[in-house]
């Protein structure tokens, strides 16, 4: 039986294949012609940026800008604790309630997350005043839904009924600088060093279905929230090589949370991540890479005194852990006509390893396509 998940799950493809597609029968037309007249070095290299979900990975020259949308969809299914996973049933019966105590307050977590959806839009703009400075921003803006399982009263495993709860609108707006360190004829390296500010809200709301069956407007758990509530120092490293076809890359990137707890009395977890690819140039205007990326992230710190339920999201221990995820892609550049210069790409991640702080839903896949122009 198809559900709407499934359907939903679905939806969010269609944006991939059509964004994939779009461009590849312009340019295989005139590549095939202009290759054997100018030569490969004539041609925009598909491989002259990193794999898409890199962001600020490549310097400008001096007074060049470029402009790009990237549109990611996360999907997450089922929860896990540690590494390993964990049924509704199981975390109703026997993970404790934090809030255990406090008026209606079971002792065990009676509402438990079922799935959970992610969709980003991102604007970037990059500029460089120098050859060797490139400024960077970029703002999103974000819609999530979780659906959730409520079991009924204080014990057993009889089901109350489902929920969704939604949040949507602008996230956290982040400006980045790149600086040159290292270049030669197949090395590049440069510093990233950036700002996060606090512009998406942490103070969303929606209706919930208790274990008594009513139907309150609470405040949303933090993995709801559409920002962090801090300003953010975003440290990072990247490192570029290319011979011939083949191009590769790593970089390091970091989240460190400034000025203590959020005005709602909690802190997010610093975030430190590295990765690294390997792309190959089929032809100038598409390569394929491969990429993996593993991240670390404590558990948020402090407490919002206005997030309260017997469900594992409202507790601010259930989050952060560690994860590697192995990411597949192609980048794609028109090569003559109107689509010179416009790069078209995405990225496909699948998870290899999981060890979260839960009860706490997993993340099952994630894509990102976007596109690209220098001017």
């Amino acid at each position: 039986m198809t559900t709407a998940y499934d359907q939903k799950r679905a939806r969010y493809l269609l944006p991939v294949i059509a964004l994939a597609l779009t461009p590849l029968a312009p340019v295989l037309a005139d590549d095939a012609s202009v290759t054997m007249q100018a030569g490969h070095e004539a041609h925009l290299r598909a491989d002259g940026h990193a794999p898409i979900g890199i962001m600020g990975d490549h310097l400008h020259k001096k007074g060049e800008w470029m402009l790009s949308y990237r549109y990611m969809h996360m999907d997450m299914d089922g929860s896990r604790i540690g590494t390993k996973k964990v049924s509704p049933q199981t975390i109703a019966t026997t993970v404790p309630n934090r809030f255990f105590g406090q008026p209606m307050q079971p002792p065990t977590l009676r509402i438990v997350p079922l799935w959970m959806t992610m969709d980003m839009h991102m604007l970037g703009a990059m500029y460089a005043p120098t050859n060797d400075l490139t400024l960077m921003a970029m703002a999103n803006y974000i819609d999530k839904e979780m659906n959730h399982i409520t079991f009924q009263g204080g014990v057993g495993t009889t089901v109350q009924g489902f929920f969704t709860t939604n949040s949507e609108g602008f996230g956290d707006t982040r400006i980045t600088a790149l600086y040159r360190l290292y270049k030669d004829s197949v090395h590049k390296a440069h510093l990233n060093l950036g700002l996060s500010l606090p512009t998406g809200s942490i103070t969303e709301r929606d209706s919930i279905l208790t274990p008594m069956g009513t139907r309150p407007d609470v405040r949303l758990p933090y993995a709801m929230q559409l920002g962090t509530g801090t300003f953010d120092l975003l440290p990072g490293l990247t490192y570029t090589g290319r011979v011939a076809d083949f191009s590769w890359g790593g970089q390091f990137r970091s989240e460190v949370r400034l000025g203590g707890k959020n005005d709602e009395g909690y802190t997010w977890g610093d975030l430190y991540a590295v990765t690294g690819w390997l792309a190959y140039e089929w032809a100038p205007w598409i390569s394929t890479s491969m990429r993996l990326d593993a991240w670390t992230q404590d558990s948020i710190s402090g407490i919002d005194s206005n997030i309260v339920g017997p469900v594992q999201t409202a507790n601010p221990d259930f989050y952060g852990g560690e994860q590697v995820f192995a990411y597949f892609g192609a980048n794609m550049v028109g090569q003559t006509g109107i689509i010179r210069g416009h790069r078209f790409a995405f990225e496909v991640g699948v998870p290899l390893y999981r060890d979260l702080n839960g009860p706490q839903l997993e993340t099952d896949w994630n894509v990102m396509v976007g596109w690209q122009k220098a001017f």
